[in-house]
């Protein structure tokens, strides 16, 4: 059975803001859900970032527009909270919102276990600390998703955890750091103890990517209204990922993608730490001195 599920990553809805054209939000959400409807996906998965915060009382406004708009979908949805629906607003308030629990979760179907990974995604903004957190019970809750998974496994996030380059980036290019959480490693580690296949797809950096790392195919999904590789259009991106022995994806709109391969649960050659840190590599290079 392939397994089918159609997916919209950072809706921004709001004013426009920068390169997000938040004001065509609600107008491609329309379009979403014809596409959608039209898909007859098994799940659709909302990547997070429904809006572009202001302030408490505008973004409550804002993420009810957006939930209306998911509501002519016929197909179940599910949600993942980005850091722009945190800003101002507590889990709860878009749990309230959106009508479900935003608590991880895994879900089977077919032969594939998908596990939304609602890693806190709230910006911390201190003396101490700006960035991320990547929080323990969170990491921990991964870290057994992937030691007891018994089928392929496909792990949805806000952030992506490749810490894949961010060259040309119009956000992140200058701002790496705030692409993906600190000790993101940790979590590639924890993904590194399943004995099966295992597959990642994440929001957040606004681009199309594809990524392996350790054997692992990491991909990030266009925004929907993102506009910095559109020539200033909004990108109107509408995914669709198919899951069998061969995962496909593909990203309808103006910034379009076609991908497919074939997941395995075979893991790479550990990593060579510093070259002078090995005897035989120091002892070469003293010898060449």
């Amino acid at each position: 059975m392939t397994v089918r599920l159609a997916l919209v990553a950072d809706i921004h809805h709001g004013a426009p803001s920068a390169t997000k054209r938040g004001d065509t939000a609600l107008g491609l959400m329309e379009e979403f859900a014809r596409f959608t409807n039209a898909a007859r996906p098994d799940l659709v998965i909302d990547l997070g970032d429904r809006i572009s915060d202001i302030d408490r009382d505008t973004d409550l406004r804002l993420e009810r527009e957006v939930a209306e708009a998911f509501a002519p979908i016929t197909a179940p949805v599910r949600h993942i909270c980005g850091n722009h629906d945190r800003d101002h607003l507590e889990v709860a308030d878009n749990e309230a919102i959106l009508g479900q629990s935003l608590a991880n979760e895994t879900i089977d179907i077919g032969g594939w276990r998908i596990a939304l990974w609602r890693a806190d995604s709230r910006i911390i903004r201190t003396p101490e600390h700006s960035g991320f957190v990547l929080k323990e019970a969170d990491l921990l809750w991964l870290s057994r998703v992937a030691q007891t998974a018994d089928r392929p496994l496909l792990v949805m996030s806000h952030v992506p955890i490749s810490s894949h380059a961010q060259t040309g980036n119009y956000y992140f290019q200058n701002n790496p750091s705030a692409s993906t959480y600190p000790h993101a490693e940790r979590a590639r580690a924890a993904l590194a103890q399943a004995r099966v296949p295992v597959v990642c797809m994440a929001g957040h950096v606004h681009w199309n990517t594809i990524t392996k790392v350790d054997g692992i195919v990491h991909m990030t999904q266009q925004s929907l209204t993102e506009s910095f590789t559109t020539s200033g259009e909004p990108a109107g991106a509408f995914g669709l990922l198919e899951l069998g022995d061969t995962v496909s994806w593909q990203v309808e709109g103006k910034d379009p993608m076609r991908f497919a391969f074939a997941p395995t649960a075979d893991r790479w050659t550990p990593v060579m730490p510093v070259f002078d840190s090995l005897p035989e590599f120091a002892a070469r290079r003293r010898t060449a001195a």
